[in-house]
């Protein structure tokens, strides 16, 4: 794979339980199975470093935490960290327009956050007559008739979710000659797509989430990493991140588990490693779609909830504050499903876009948890919607109105 392809690749961005992935799973790595202390350069407990880890895109990522985005500062989705703007005079048309979306699938409560929000933002435009959306219910195999299925329909502009990165590639070139194409979410190996919409991406959220447990937990304390599945790029690289944050730390990683993304799972492994030590200090997670459950297993224990991350669902962000936790939420903010209809209309009217739209990738602390706290909203709601001001909100999100 070309540099800059790998690059594009290495961006792709899998949510949660319904991730999927082209590439072979790997081993669970636990603490019977870890290397010994002695074997420094893997790190303790910690194992070799992922074939996805790319040291540039790593340095790249960590260094756009701290830049200041361009942009309106009240309307996220719209700003872009670092641009490098492309032309798109040739894709200038008159409207009305007719957009088309191939989306990789509605299966967990963040791509159905982000979807519904993508349907609110279209529904602001009058300038968009008609938008086509079909749902690949994450299938590989049909994900790749509907991109041809939507190119027979007179699309002015093509937005793809890609439900695999590699497999779906082929697929994203072949339209990419016929219309222009929009990618977000999720990578693919081309950078024929006129811009790739994304957050910063995973290396920033493991080392976000591992650097406040290195400061959280005392030297040698015990750390437990829950992942959800090998091989997917954005949870390898947000465990890759976390590796090498505690590498350098003085923390020791008592185990690296899949939790498949289950509650019960998750569960059970947080019991058996306390039952198994006695005592974890802090646990790290790739996705905090099951935080709530990793909580519960210390309770159940009777004992004190460790040092913990989730993410920005509503109902780790009640537990946090209702149990008074020591607590951090990196995110993957699911207002970027606003950027691709902006996009579109953006290259359609000739307008310059980001090549590569780095989106911000806030996190929730405990200073600001008040602010994504939403307690008329639904459990699985994702706080950084960006969905407030939107036509229907708070009740097409499933909340209730205050």
């Amino acid at each position: 794979m070309p540099r800059h392809k790998a690059a594009v690749a290495a961006f792709a961005a899998l949510a949660l339980a319904g991730c999927t992935t082209d590439k072979p799973a790997s081993t669970t790595q636990s603490a019977a199975s870890a290397p010994s202390a002695s074997q420094s350069a893997q790190g303790s407990g910690t194992g070799a470093q992922s074939k996805f880890f790319v040291q540039a895109d790593f340095d790249a990522q960590l260094a756009m935490r701290t830049q200041t985005p361009q942009g309106p500062s009240d309307k996220p989705w719209e700003q872009a960290i670092a641009p490098k703007m492309v032309d798109t005079a040739k894709y200038k048309k008159d409207g009305p327009y007719h957009l088309c979306f191939s989306n990789a699938a509605v299966n967990n409560p963040w791509r159905q956050v982000g979807w519904k929000t993508m349907q609110a933002e279209a529904g602001l435009h009058k300038e968009i007559t008609k938008f086509t959306a079909l749902d690949a219910e994450g299938k590989d195999d049909k994900q790749i008739s509907d991109i041809a299925e939507l190119q027979a329909k007179g699309c002015d502009a093509l937005i793809v979710s890609p439900n695999t990165t590699a497999t779906l590639t082929p697929a994203v070139t072949a339209a990419c000659a016929k219309v222009p194409v929009i990618v977000f979410d999720r990578g693919v190996q081309t950078d024929c797509p006129v811009t790739f919409i994304k957050p910063i991406g995973g290396y920033a959220f493991g080392a976000d989430a591992a650097e406040f447990l290195v400061e959280k937990v005392p030297a040698g304390g015990k750390v437990l990493a829950l992942r959800i599945l090998p091989g997917v790029d954005v949870l390898e690289t947000r465990w890759s991140a976390a590796k090498v944050v505690f590498d350098k730390s003085k923390v020791q990683v008592a185990g690296v588990e899949f939790t498949d993304g289950d509650a019960a799972k998750t569960k059970s492994i947080v019991s058996d490693y306390i039952q198994r030590y006695g005592k974890i200090d802090g646990v790290w997670m790739d996705a905090g779609a099951t935080a709530v459950a990793a909580i519960e297993a210390f309770e159940d224990a009777g004992l004190p909830v460790p040092p913990i991350n989730g993410e920005d669902q509503q109902d780790f962000l009640q537990k946090w504050k209702d149990a008074n936790l020591t607590a951090v939420a990196p995110t993957y903010p699911t207002y970027q499903w606003r950027t691709p209809i902006i996009a579109a209309l953006k290259i359609l009217k000739g307008e310059e876009v980001p090549k590569m739209w780095n989106l911000p990738q806030p996190k929730v602390t405990s200073e600001n948890l008040s602010t994504y706290l939403k307690p008329n909203m639904p459990p699985l709601h994702y706080a950084l919607c960006g969905c407030e001001s939107l036509l229907g909100f708070p009740e097409n999100w499933g909340g209730k109105k205050s």
